[in-house]
Formats: C-alpha cells, sequence, structure tokens
C-alpha cells in the first residue's frame, strides 16, 4: 500500500442530449483518487441544487473510448457518427440521461490517472485493512 495519496481533478462540458431539443452543456467534474484506484468519479452539475456523482470504473471509461462498454447504469461508446465524441448512458430508478463528451478529454484525462496509477497496479493503493474497518464500523442494519 502507498501513503502518497493523490486526487486528480479536471473539469469538462457534457452535452447532455434530449428527443427534438438542443443540446444542453452541463459542466462535469471527472475525479480520480488513489483511494479508490479503480474508480473515476463523475460529478454533473445540477444548477442551484448541487452537483450529482456517478463513480464507475476506471477500465469502463478506458473500454469505452474504443467501443462499447459497459451493461446496467453506466454505458460507454465512441459515437457513430464522430470518431471524437465519446457517448454516455446513465440510469437509474429516477431516470435516464445521455450524455456527449470530447473523447480527446476524456483520453488525457485517463493518461493523467495512468501516471499515477499504472493499470495492473491498482491493488498496491488498496489499504484492506482500513476498508474493512471502515465496513465494519457502519451500522449495515
Amino acid at each position: 500500500m502507498r501513503n502518497e495519496h493523490v486526487t486528480l481533478r479536471s473539469a469538462a462540458v457534457f452535452d447532455l442530449l434530449a428527443p427534438r431539443t438542443p443540446a444542453v452543456p452541463v459542466q462535469v467534474e471527472l475525479r480520480y483518487d488513489t483511494r479508490d484506484p479503480y474508480a473515476v468519479v463523475a460529478a454533473f452539475r445540477t444548477g442551484r441544487a448541487g452537483w450529482v456523482e456517478w463513480v464507475f470504473a476506471r477500465d469502463l471509461l478506458a473500454d469505452g473510448l474504443i467501443a462499447e462498454a459497459g451493461q446496467g447504469d453506466v454505458r460507454i461508446r465512441p459515437a457513430v457518427d464522430d470518431p471524437e465524441v465519446v457517448v454516455i448512458e446513465l440510469s437509474s430508478p429516477s431516470g435516464h440521461a445521455v450524455f456527449e463528451a470530447s473523447a480527446q478529454e476524456l483520453a488525457e484525462f485517463l493518461d493523467r490517472t495512468y501516471d499515477v496509477v499504472v493499470p495492473g497496479n491498482e491493488n498496491l493503493w488498496v489499504d484492506i485493512d482500513e476498508a474493512l474497518t471502515h465496513l465494519l464500523s457502519n451500522d449495515l442494519t
């Protein structure tokens, strides 16, 4: 386990797509924290109410830059008509959203995460004892 934790942040704008209406730009903050080296957080600005965060696998984002990836709540794929665009679909019990994002911006963010934690070395950053303590200290009933 490593002790020099790092948090990377990157601001982006994703286009929210809806049928028969123009795309709506949405501020997004992408985050990567070595305390959870397998995950990426995408925080979506929801107006004055704040932010909605989605957490998904870093590998899912990487795979989605190349081909359709994901099952269930998060799906990522290159746009059919534009290789510079990635489509991100998010589903939850409260709704479904489809975004378009810059493939280059996402790839650059991923490259920065790889500079911090090389793929395949994520386990070196996980503190199992701390994770177990956290799980056991929370009342799960």
